[in-house]
């Protein structure tokens, strides 16, 4: 399993039409909508065979350098990933060095963080995992 960059070892992975990380999805997702400029989807198709199996650091990346291009600075970003198992507790730092790097920020300035839902509904149940992000944008 691939989360925020860091591989996990893990019973099983997450399904998706790249390699699935929620972590780095959600991020790329909040400085697209800081942008105005919609989702991943519109950007890297889940339809686009080229984005199979597509490592989401290199996607986020991307986007990274788009958000630069278009005369913004991320100031500041949260992670929050959603998950009963495993723990990811030992994965958040290297998680929130590998966010950072790939943004081209100061660790300081991105934070990662696990929320564990409690075993309520197919979260709690282990079916799958969520992530949720939230950037400040301001112009260079």
């Amino acid at each position: 399993m691939v989360l925020g960059g860091v591989e996990i070892a893990y019973e099983r992975g997450l399904i998706g039409h790249s390699d699935a990380d929620v972590a780095a999805h959600a991020l790329a997702n909040a400085i697209l909508g800081a942008l105005g400029e919609g989702d991943l989807g519109r950007h890297f198709s889940d339809q686009d065979p080229v984005y199979r199996d597509a490592d989401s650091i290199e996607l986020l990346e991307r986007i990274g350098r788009r958000s630069q291009a278009a005369g913004w600075q991320i100031q500041n970003a949260d992670v929050t990933v959603f998950a009963q198992r495993p723990r990811l507790a030992p994965y958040l730092e290297e998680m929130r060095t590998r966010l950072a790097k790939c943004l081209e920020l100061p660790a300081a300035d991105l934070n990662v963080k696990a929320s564990n839902p409690e075993g309520l509904g197919a979260l709690g149940r282990g079916e799958g995992m969520a992530a949720a992000a939230i950037v400040l944008l301001a112009r260079d």
